[in-house]
């Protein structure tokens, strides 16, 4: 039992340290392949569709080598979470170019309050005042490290509230797919991202003419370009594969929050590697970003052992009678089939 316990915290830790990696990562090559002083390639929409087609021939190959299984997953409820996770890139891509750095940060941010009310509204999940006051001080600290200038528009605003409602839908959809279908999270990736890269690979050219001004049959293919594009789409596999792993292992919330370490990353990595300013603001932001991570943190790891003591005094109040009666209920009512409503042998 408390192997078991070992075994899955080094998991957990180990699917945190391949997300945060993997961004942080990923971050780094599309900043020298995209920016100006880099290689200028600047379609973010067909670059995403690379991503999802690398990751979905990964998936295919793991499929046919017995490495992964496949389960049934119907094909309606695949093009539903693909829609609204392709509504969620095109949303984004979209405030970033209408608003100003400044509130596209701050809608990044309204993720986490937003995905604690869907949570509420679709699952009836409550949070404790613990795990409410880190939720503040995790949004407050990244707010201070990274909201500069905030300028509003209202087709900027409305892309923004299409990206944050369509971002927090596809997170809380990862997690209850999985729960519902008993599906891996390697196996729901394998599913769903052949479906959006093809959506993306047709669509995602027109989009970012829309967004850059710019054809993708203009641009002019170096191997730098290309090796780059290569890396980032090797690190999109494991940062795909472990965004559904965290979220399957813990939830779209802490997803959210424990994610912001990105930002702190990718900050400390933007002042070491590109020499980028990091003002007093900025770590004073940092700091309280983590502060509110680990009280997070804790808040949910006394969440879990007041629910698992709750559960063992209901447990331990039940009476030999009560227990006796329960059992010889279960044996003497037939067993129902949920799913097919027949009752069984």
């Amino acid at each position: 039992m408390e192997g078991d316990k070992k075994s899955s915290s080094v998991s957990d830790v180990g699917a945190w340290a391949m997300n945060i990696i993997s961004s942080v990562g990923i971050i780094m090559a599309n900043k020298q392949l995209m920016s100006a002083n880099g290689y200028a390639f600047t379609f973010a929409t067909t670059l995403t569709g690379f991503h999802f087609a690398v990751t979905a021939l990964v998936g295919l190959v793991s499929n046919a080598t017995g490495y992964s299984s496949s389960k049934h997953v119907p094909l309606w409820e695949l093009f539903w979470f693909s829609i609204v996770a392709n509504m969620s890139i095109t949303g984004m891509n979209l405030s970033l170019m209408l608003n100003s750095v400044g509130f596209y940060q701050i809608s990044k941010l309204s993720m986490i309050p937003v995905v604690c009310v869907m949570e509420w509204i679709l699952h009836n999940k409550h949070y404790s005042r613990e795990v409410k006051i880190a939720v503040v001080v995790v949004v407050i600290g990244v707010g201070v490290c990274t909201v500069t200038d905030v300028k509003v528009n209202l087709k900027g605003f409305l892309c923004a509230c299409i990206a944050v409602l369509s971002t927090s839908l596809q997170q809380i959809t990862i997690g209850s797919l999985q729960k519902k279908y008993s599906i891996g999270s390697f196996e729901l990736l394998s599913k769903t991202a052949p479906i959006q890269a093809l959506s993306l690979l047709v669509l995602g050219p027109f989009i970012d003419y829309y967004l850059s001004d710019k054809s993708l049959l203009n641009y002019k293919m170096s191997s730098g370009a290309i090796l780059f594009i290569l890396l980032s789409c090797a690190l999109a596999v494991f940062c795909n594969v472990s965004q559904y792993l965290c979220i399957g292992r813990f939830s779209a919330v802490s997803f959210q929050v424990l994610g912001h370490m990105k930002t702190v990353c990718v900050l400390t990595l933007g002042w070491l590697i590109f020499d980028s300013e990091l003002t007093s603001k900025n770590i004073s932001g940092m700091i309280l970003a983590v502060v509110g991570m680990v009280i997070y943190s804790w808040a949910v790891e006394v969440e879990k052992q007041s629910s698992m003591k709750a559960y063992i005094n209901v447990k331990n109040s039940l009476t030999e009678e009560e227990i006796r009666l329960l059992k010889g209920g279960v044996e003497s009512n037939p067993v129902k089939d949920i799913e097919l409503g027949e009752t069984k042998g």
